[in-house]
């Protein structure tokens, strides 16, 4: 005799459906908004908050850690997490770099691999991964530690540009 299909396995691939649509909107909105007039090329929010020094780039940091974060809640491996906190690190250490940065910025698109990342996890297995909070915990506490290395130096380097500008005499 065969038994019904479980209902809970079934509302969670809905939730992790969901989760994803949700995901790849904010990382397109990141990463993918803006078309550039004259070619096939695209841009997001992300570059052009990271013109901002130091605090632009906190906040794009902080909405990929949110991606980051739901893809825990999913139930992605130790190795994918990790390689998307160092997607995240190669686009916040390059975004630091003033006008360049904002280049690198612009093509790397942290957020893009990262969404690529969750969608083979959840094509390739329906194996149930539990959350290391931990784990989590220590991957998200070294990137903003990180990021707050780098936007200190940034805001130190504004303030001592802007010193030398003012200067009189």
């Amino acid at each position: 005799m065969s038994q019904p299909p479980r209902q809970s396995s079934n509302r969670s691939l809905d939730t992790k459906k969901s989760t994803l649509r949700h995901l790849r909107r904010l990382s397109h909105l990141l990463d993918n908004a803006i078309p550039i007039p004259g070619t096939r090329y695209r841009i997001g929010l992300d570059p052009i908050l990271g013109l901002l020094p130091g605090g632009g780039d906190l906040l794009s940091t902080i909405f990929s850690a949110y991606i980051v974060f739901r893809a825990a809640q999913i139930g992605l491996p130790r190795a994918s997490l990790g390689q998307m906190v160092l997607n995240i690190l190669v686009d916040t250490l390059s975004g630091s770099v003033p006008v360049l940065g904002d280049l690198v910025d612009a093509t790397w698109k942290a957020n893009v691999k990262n969404i690529r990342l969750l969608e083979e996890h959840l094509d390739v297995t329906e194996a149930q991964y539990k959350t290391d909070w931990w784990f989590l915990a220590f991957l998200l506490g070294g990137l903003f530690l990180i990021m707050g290395v780098v936007v200190t130096i940034s805001v130190t380097i504004v303030g001592w540009l802007l010193g030398l500008l003012t200067r009189s005499g």
